[in-house]
């Protein structure tokens, strides 16, 4: 890419290579593009973003790792900026600046040579922004004369200086981040997905991620990752019925939302090649149809969908990567959903407030080594009406389907 330069990438957990030996930052942005408090600026005194979702590391040779879970970034999250900074000269004097993405089996998705950098001691590299459902790179390297301060406070931080506002009661402000100073020492919270687990120092360029670690193995929840086709999610809207063909995915499950206003039947189903219909994944009469739902691209990458709907739809065809992960946070659902399960062993809480039937499964991935299709399911729950469950789920990763769920349900995970 060339500066301004944007593209797609996948909606998957990123790690993102900042070499050249600069100080990495990454700034968490809401719709306005400030920050909501410091707990949105990842930084060496601060690590790991508050959700787990955004981590930083460094492996030395002169690169940082940002590792970004974009499935788990919170809503209210629209950009993340990549920032690198200098204390030593200016950015023009910074030897192999770039900023590359890479996906979860270890292919480069985005790369950005900064070659002009003048000079500014801070530089915006690049960003991350939600677009039509997915993520974007956007490669930006945009300097600050005024430093890495005048880049935070155009964003909302509030930067603490060393020895201002001295004196017998004096505090920094709530959201103040003394990047002039150490902050005090905050335990940051266990990595909440297995890629943020580092890689084994290498030299630039680095070991694509995926590669085997050369001092100890990630993980075994870590081989999820890989597994199931990482691409980029395609979306298509229509009223009524409807054939939908998606082509040139790799052969493997994914996740299809289908998102219906209307008051009649909603069908879903997988055509075969005979154009005959193979899998039923969705048969339901709610109104206003809303839900996420497994299939599987047959080996020659063209996925065909018959839709039956009386009204406006929206269908997104996305990576098993992208569903949501289950945590002890209760997280309410209307309608059949994809989640995942990647941590030891816990128990699942269910309260269905439908009427209808309520059919979960799940899938354990671990040892599981065709990535082309999912490993057979087993049914935990099938029961009619509302009800409370709790589940007892073995060790992650698994997949866990609500493949049948009309009406509101909650669900999160106990750990025993």
């Amino acid at each position: 890419m060339i500066k301004g330069d944007n593209g797609f990438v996948p909606s998957v957990p990123l790690r993102i290579a900042v070499r050249g030996g600069v100080d990495t930052m990454a700034l968490l942005l809401t719709e306005d593009g400030r920050v909501r408090g410091d707990g949105d600026v990842v930084f060496h005194g601060a690590p790991t973003h508050p959700s787990g979702g955004v981590r930083l590391t460094e492996t030395g040779h002169g690169t940082s790792w940002l590792e970004l879970g974009l499935p788990g970034v919170e809503p209210r999250i629209a950009r993340v900026l990549v920032v690198g900074s200098t204390e030593h000269g200016a950015m023009r004097d910074v030897v192999g600046l770039s900023v590359e993405a890479f996906a979860p089996d270890g292919t480069s998705v985005a790369r950005y040579d900064v070659t002009d950098g003048s000079g500014e001691t801070a530089m915006v590299l690049a960003e991350l922004y939600r677009r039509a459902g997915g993520w974007k790179f956007r490669a930006v390297g945009q300097g600050y004369a005024n430093g890495l301060a005048g880049l935070a406070t155009d964003h909302g931080v509030d930067v603490a200086e060393e020895g201002a506002g001295a004196g017998a009661g004096a505090q920094a402000p709530a959201h103040a981040v003394p990047f002039a100073v150490p902050p005090a020492v905050v335990p940051a919270p266990a990595p909440a997905v297995p890629f943020a687990v580092p890689l084994a120092p290498a030299p630039v360029p680095a070991v694509p991620y995926g590669a085997p670690p050369a001092v100890a193995p990630a993980p075994a929840a870590a081989a999820f990752w890989s597994y199931g086709p990482v691409f980029e999610p395609y979306t298509r809207a229509g009223r009524d019925n409807d054939v939908i063909t998606v082509k040139g995915l790799p052969p493997g499950p994914v996740v299809v939302g289908l998102d219906v206003r209307g008051d009649g039947y909603t069908g879903l189903s997988v055509l075969d090649r005979r154009n005959k219909e193979r899998d039923t994944l969705v048969n339901s009469t709610e109104e206003d149809f809303r839900g996420r739902v497994l299939a599987t691209v047959p080996g020659n990458g063209t996925l065909r969908l018959k839709l039956e709907a009386e009204g406006p739809w929206r269908v997104e065809v996305s990576p098993l990567a992208t569903a949501l992960r289950l945590t002890a946070e209760e997280v309410e659902f209307r309608g059949p959903e994809v989640l995942l399960h990647l941590g030891d062993v816990a128990d699942l809480a269910i309260h269905y407030r439908g009427d209808d039937n309520l059919i979960v499964n799940i899938y354990e991935l671990g040892g599981h080594d065709d990535h082309t299709a999912l490993p057979e399911d087993e049914n935990v729950v099938n029961e009619i009406g509302e009800r409370r469950e709790t589940v007892p789920l073995p060790e992650g990763p698994l997949v866990v389907q609500f493949e049948m769920a009309d009406g509101p349900w909650r669900a999160r995970l106990e750990h025993p």
